[in-house]
C-alpha cells in the first residue's frame, strides 16, 4: 500500500529582530528575499512543492497581521492549495502545532506532520526528502521525531541535542536537549561527536502529538481544543478567536519534546541554517574574490570578509573588514560580523525611545498593494500608492485630512460621495474631508499614484470604512 503523503506544516511566527533594519515587527525575516530572489517563506514552501512525497495542500499556521501578504506569496510561487490559519497573536510552536494537529484530524486520516519554520535556509533539497522519508518510518512506529545538524563548529547561538542508542539505520534515541552553551563547552560538545544542533524542524504523527501533549502539558491541549471550536472562516483564512490568548506560550520543545519518552532524532541530510543574523548570512552567501557578499548597489574598496546590502541607495564602503553593513529608506546599520547576535538590543533601544524604526518600514503592504511614505512633515504627508490588478482600497472618509491623487501610471476607478470617474496617467482627483472616496483597479496592469495629504492629523487610524472587500473594520 503507498505510504500516506506527508502533510507540511509551515509555523510564520517570529519577528527575527537580529536582521534588523531589514527585517521589523510589520514585515519579518520569513517574508523577506534574503539568499536569493524568493522569500524565506516561498523557499519553504518549494521544499515540498511538486513533490509525491508532500501532501498537496500545506497547513501554514500566521499572524493575523500576515495574512494577505502570505496569500500573495503563495499565489506567486503557484501554489494551487493551502490551508492558512491566523494567530491573534503568537503563543509559541507548541500551541501553533496543536491547532494544526487538530484542523488535520478533522479531515484526515491520522496524517504524519512535517513542522518548519518558515525562515530556515535549507540547499540540498533531494538530501532534505530522503531525510523526510526517513523520518516517516519512525513517526509510523510512534516516534516524535526531531531533526539534528551535524555541527562544524563550536556554535553558541543554537540549542544541541545529545543523541543516545541506534534505533534504526540513520535515527537515534534523544538523551538529552541542552541550552545554547559557551564557548567552551560547545568545542567539547563538537569534539565529543556525539551532539548536533537542534534544527527545530520536527515530524510526528498528529494522534501521537495530541497524545503526549496530553501527557505533558494537558492546559495547552485543552485551551487548544477550545480554541479550536470556536475557529471561524474569514474569505480565504481560518481565524482563530481571542481565546486563543488564553493558552499558555510554550514552544515544542519545552513543552513535550524534553519529558516524552519515545523520541528520535536523525541527522539533516543538507546544509541547513536558522538565517538568524547577518554574520550567519554572509557565511551562507556567495562571496567574491575579497570574501565579500554584496547585495544590491554598492561600491566596495579595500574591502575584504563583510556582508554589504544596499536596499534603496548607493552604499560606498572603504577601507574596512569584517563588517556587516545593510541599508535602507529610513535607516543603515554598520556592526562588527562579531557583535550582530548584539543587534536585538539596538531593536530594544530604539523601542524604548518609541521610534517608528523599531517595528515599521516606510513602505507599508495592503491586501490591494502596498504605499510608501516619501515625505512626512507636520500637517502634510506624500506617499507612493500602487494597487494590484483587480483590487480596490475600501470606500471610506477621513475626519482631518484631504487628499490629492495625481496618476502617473495605469488607469484609476475613482468614487467620491456620487461621483464615479475615469482617471488616466497625468490626470488628478482632490479629495475633500468628509468625503466618501474609493479608488480601484480593474485592469490588467498595475496602478500607481502619488497621493499628497494635507490637514491637522495624518494617522492612519483617520479612516472610516464603508465597505471593505478584505473585511476590515
Amino acid at each position: 500500500m503507498k505510504d500516506k503523503p506527508i502533510v507540511p506544516v509551515i509555523l510564520c511566527g517570529g519577528v527575527g529582530t537580529r536582521l534588523w533594519p531589514l527585517s521589523r515587527a510589520v514585515h519579518p525575516k520569513q517574508l523577506l528575499c534574503l539568499v536569493n530572489d524568493q522569500t524565506m517563506f516561498q523557499n519553504t514552501l518549494q521544499r515540498v512543492q511538486q513533490n509525491t512525497v508532500f501532501a498537496e495542500r500545506p497547513v501554514v499556521i500566521c499572524n493575523q497581521e500576515y495574512r494577505f501578504i502570505i496569500a500573495e506569496q503563495i499565489r506567486e510561487i503557484g501554489y494551487e492549495q493551502s490551508t492558512i490559519i491566523l494567530e491573534p497573536a503568537g503563543r509559541g510552536t507548541a500551541p501553533a502545532v496543536t491547532i494544526a494537529a487538530l484542523s488535520l484530524l478533522k479531515d484526515e486520516d491520522d496524517p504524519i506532520m512535517l513542522v518548519m519554520p518558515a525562515d530556515h535556509n535549507i540547499s540540498n533539497h533531494a538530501s532534505f526528502i530522503a531525510s523526510a522519508q526517513q523520518a516517516a518510518a519512525l513517526a509510523e512506529q510512534g516516534y516524535l521525531v526531531t531533526f539534528g545538524v551535524v555541527p562544524n563548529k563550536p556554535e553558541t547561538g543554537y540549542g544541541y541535542i545529545k543523541r543516545g542508542a541506534a534505533v534504526s539505520a540513520t535515527g537515534y534515541q534523544v538523551e538529552r536537549f541542552v541550552e545554547k552553551p559557551d564557548v567552551v563547552t560547545a568545542q567539547a560538545y563538537l569534539d565529543s561527536g556525539d551532539y548536533w544542533w537542534n534544527s527545530g524542524i520536527f515530524m510526528f504523527k498528529a494522534s501521537q502529538w495530541l497524545k503526549a501533549l496530553e501527557k505533558h502539558a494537558g492546559d495547552i491541549l485543552q485551551g487548544c481544543q477550545q480554541s479550536y471550536s470556536q475557529i471561524a472562516s474569514d474569505l480565504d483564512f481560518l481565524r482563530l478567536q481571542d481565546a486563543f490568548l488564553s493558552i499558555r506560550n510554550d514552544s515544542i520543545d519545552y513543552a513535550v519534546m524534553e519529558k516524552a519518552e519515545k523520541i528520535a532524532v536523525l541527522p539533516l541530510q543538507s546544509d541547513w541554517s536558522d538565517v538568524g543574523s547577518w554574520d550567519v548570512l554572509w557565511e551562507i552567501g556567495d562571496k567574491d574574490h575579497a570574501g565579500n557578499v554584496i547585495r544590491g548597489q554598492v561600491l566596495a574598496q579595500d574591502v575584504s570578509n563583510s556582508y554589504l546590502r544596499s536596499e534603496k541607495r548607493l552604499l560606498a564602503v572603504v577601507g574596512l573588514s569584517d563588517i556587516a553593513v545593510v541599508e535602507t529608506q529610513d535607516a543603515v546599520l554598520v556592526a562588527h560580523k562579531q557583535h550582530c547576535q548584539e543587534i536585538k538590543s539596538v531593536v530594544n533601544e530604539l523601542k524604548s525611545r518609541q521610534q517608528t524604526e523599531a517595528d515599521s518600514h516606510q513602505r507599508v503592504y495592503r491586501p490591494w498593494g502596498f504605499y510608501e511614505t516619501l515625505v512626512l512633515a507636520p500637517q502634510y504627508q506624500v506617499k507612493h500608492i500602487v494597487v494590484k490588478p483587480g483590487c480596490k482600497l475600501s470606500l471610506q472618509l477621513h475626519h482631518h485630512r484631504s487628499e490629492h491623487w495625481v496618476i502617473v501610471s495605469g488607469t484609476a476607478k475613482v468614487t467620491r460621495d456620487d461621483e464615479v470617474l475615469m482617471l488616466h496617467t497625468n490626470e488628478s482627483i482632490y479629495i475633500p474631508a468628509l468625503a466618501k472616496h474609493r479608488i480601484e483597479n480593474d485592469s490588467a496592469e498595475s496602478l500607481e499614484l502619488i497621493e499628497v495629504q494635507t490637514g491637522s492629523y495624518l494617522g492612519e487610524d483617520d479612516i472610516v470604512r464603508f465597505d471593505d472587500v478584505y473585511g476590515r473594520g
